[in-house]
């Protein structure tokens, strides 16, 4: 399946030419998070990006991975 999307970074498209469409039980195995943590993170914007066709909510593959990548690299409290 081929699509694109904005990129927010530059308002480009970007293509997901050959890339994995997840659903959400699909995301959260790979993620290894319960569905209700994935679904919360959506509704506060936090988790990773996402889209909906129809009334399904589905992931790219790359964005779960670019998503994990910036949790890994971001800085962490120390409280």
């Amino acid at each position: 399946m081929t699509a694109a999307r904005m990129n927010p970074d530059d308002n480009r498209p970007t293509n997901n030419v050959g890339d994995e469409m997840l659903t959400l039980q699909e995301a959260c195995t790979f993620l290894r998070v319960p569905e209700g943590t994935l679904r919360y993170w959506r509704h506060l914007g936090t988790g990773p990006r996402s889209f909906k066709i129809g009334r399904h909510v589905r992931y790219w593959h790359t964005d779960l991975i670019d998503w994990l990548t910036e949790q890994t690299n971001r800085p962490q409290d120390h409280r």
